[in-house]
C-alpha cells in the first residue's frame, strides 16, 4: 500500500472525524444503527467519498430509511466544519445492512 502525503492524511483526518460523530449521534438516535464506515480515493476526493451507515437488521434499516436525507444533511454539515464542501450530498451517505467485509 501506498504512504499516504499530507494532504492525504489531512484529508483522512477530516473523514474521520466527521464519520466518527455522525456514527455516535446515529447510534444514539437510530434504532439497530451499529457502526459506520467509510471508503474514497484520495485521488479524487471529495466526490469518491462514501459514507454507509451499517444496521443490525433489515427491518431497522427499513425504519430508518425516510430519515436518510436528514442525515445526508448532518453529514454535509459536520465535512463543512472540516472546510470539506460535498456539492451532492445525497451521493456520500447511505443506508446498508452490509458491514466493511461484506
Amino acid at each position: 500500500m501506498k504512504k499516504l502525503s499530507a494532504v492525504q492524511l489531512k484529508q483522512q483526518a477530516a473523514v474521520l472525524a466527521a464519520v466518527e460523530a455522525l456514527e455516535q449521534q446515529a447510534i444514539a438516535e437510530l434504532p439497530g444503527a451499529v457502526q459506520g464506515w467509510f471508503s474514497l480515493e484520495y485521488e479524487a476526493f471529495p466526490i469518491s467519498l462514501l459514507v454507509r451507515l451499517q444496521f443490525a437488521t433489515e427491518e431497522a434499516l427499513a425504519a430508518a430509511q425516510p430519515q436518510l436525507l436528514v442525515w445526508q444533511k448532518r453529514f454535509s454539515g459536520l465535512m463543512l466544519k472540516k472546510g470539506v464542501i460535498l456539492k451532492d450530498m445525497r451521493k456520500h451517505l447511505v443506508f446498508t445492512c452490509m458491514g466493511p467485509e461484506d
